[in-house]
């Protein structure tokens, strides 16, 4: 049934099926309770972008907690969602590396280019890598942000190579895991920190070592390492400074509690670095490699109908899970 709206331009359109989608919207900043699911008017791309229609998006923290602070989003209405797996709905004029039809997944510019927990969404054209034929929508959506992030820390930041011990905090999350198995394709030795129940998957996702932060006081158990990638942030980092050798580096992708961080590793004889994740085609191109070479498998902790992303949130604050949650558009 038809039902009117206005475009973008403030002009009254009538929106029905045919040139709407449904997105998972909030009108106020609050608890999982505040999503909904709505119809809005589907967006057509300017030039060097691409309408993607949505197949699986991944949920990650910066939904839950930009859900419930805003933050740099401002005040709602806004989507949430970054990652997203899908197929080329329509190019704007400029593009030439895709054609409708083409499954392609990538990262929204984070922060601020958000809005894939929708049927549809506008990307920047050199945002997205085509998908592997082999790896599904689920585990694509599930990989892009998470996996940039790791692959910009690990190597970008900190320049991995075989034979380096890393120590990875959280191993088990939705970047921490990921970051293991990258690691690991570098040659690296890692070490991996979670609760003792987890253990299990860490090892099965290639972790050599791990270390149970709730029985084991961290900084002293592990020493002389050469990356540490802090996923915790606040005064983790820079507790973390003391287990690395002079020379070695920590990369934050958390802001550090103070300049402590940067002062400290100075005294110390150690690079700091805190990151913020990158839109990234030439990181997604090694990704998509490393996915269809089968050394980087996201593991999937849940999957939700689109309708259904307050329990996604619900379930990613309890802390509880072991890799990524995945929104289903279909």
């Amino acid at each position: 049934m038809p039902f009117p709206g206005r475009a973008g331009s403030g002009r009254l359109v009538i929106m029905n099926e045919a040139n709407t989608m449904r997105v998972i919207s909030q009108d106020v900043l609050g608890g999982p309770g505040v999503l909904r699911e709505v119809r809005v008017e589907r967006p057509r791309p300017r030039a060097n972008e691409v309408l993607v229609r949505v197949r699986a998006a991944g949920v990650n923290p910066a939904d839950w907690k930009l859900r419930a602070i805003g933050g740099h989003l401002g005040e709602p209405p806004f989507v949430l969602g970054w990652d997203v797996s899908g197929e080329i709905a329509e190019t704007g004029f400029g593009v030439t590396a895709f054609r409708p039809g083409d499954e392609v997944f990538g990262m929204l510019p984070f922060p601020f280019g958000h809005g894939s927990h929708a049927e549809y969404v506008i990307a920047p054209a050199r945002a997205l890598v085509h998908k592997p034929a082999g790896l599904d929508h689920v585990r694509a959506g599930a990989l892009p942000l998470v996996s940039l992030t790791a692959w910009q820390a690990l190597t970008e930041h900190a320049d991995v190579r075989p034979g380096q011990r890393v120590l990875i905090h959280a191993a088990a999350g939705g970047v921490g895991h990921v970051a293991v198995q990258i690691a690991k394709a570098r040659g690296a030795y890692v070490i991996g920190t979670a609760s003792a129940g987890k253990h299990g998957f860490l090892r099965a996702i290639g972790v050599d070592e791990p270390v149970d932060y709730r029985a084991t006081d961290v900084t002293e158990a592990v020493r002389d390492v050469d990356v540490v990638l802090d996923t915790l942030g606040g005064e983790n980092a820079v507790r973390s400074l003391r287990m690395v050798r002079p020379g070695g580096v920590v990369v934050s992708i958390l802001p550090p509690a103070s300049d402590d961080f940067h002062t400290e590793a100075e005294r110390l004889g150690v690079r700091a670095v805190w990151m913020l994740v990158d839109a990234d085609r030439a990181g997604m191109r090694a990704i998509a490699e490393l996915a269809e070479s089968g050394r980087l498998a996201p593991a999937i902790a849940g999957t939700f109908p689109l309708a259904e992303a307050a329990k996604a949130h619900e379930l990613g604050e309890t802390g509880r899970t072991a890799g990524k949650l995945v929104l289903l558009a279909d």
